[in-house]
């Protein structure tokens, strides 16, 4: 596994101990040292090996949106008037809580978020009145997902 230029070598039980994380991150380490069969401490000191160089960072929860009433998921191919002007545009995006992602590109896009709204009508209220309105930003490219049909990790 490649992690910034450097090679991070990882067993059979790293990938076990992943994968029964990333499925749960809140299964007892105990309850995975049982079914491999090593020790709650060795799990502990894998998983400080693994955090140490880089492989994991953090827990998190996943906020069924939906529920929260955001409806509509899509993706912006944003059009920059000059190149030079990345960081500052990625500056004013991060303040749109809206912004899920953002991920410089190649291709025509500059940049490409993703970002959720309540509707169709909330969607277009941030592309006029926030996203189009940031300086350098020449044009936007609007495309609504209608329906995630694969969400997941790498598989190990």
């Amino acid at each position: 596994m490649k992690i910034n230029s450097l090679q991070v070598e990882i067993d059979g039980i790293d990938k076990e101990i992943l994968r029964d994380l990333m499925n749960d991150a809140r299964k007892p380490i105990l309850q995975i040292a049982n079914k491999i069969g090593i020790s709650g401490a060795a799990i502990h000191q894998r998983l400080r090996k693994l955090e140490q160089s880089g492989v994991i960072s953090g827990s998190k929860f996943t906020v069924n949106t939906k529920i929260l009433g955001y409806n509509t998921m899509a993706f912006v191919g944003i059009y920059l008037d000059k190149a030079a002007r990345n960081p500052e545009a990625v500056r004013d995006l991060k303040k749109i809580p809206e912004v899920l992602e953002c991920h410089y590109t190649t291709g025509n896009w500059s940049i490409l978020i993703k970002i959720i709204c309540r509707d169709n009508e909330h969607l277009m209220h941030l592309l006029n009145t926030k996203i189009q309105a940031i300086e350098g930003v020449s044009r936007t490219e609007t495309f609504i997902s209608l329906d995630q049909q694969i969400d997941r990790q790498i598989q190990l």
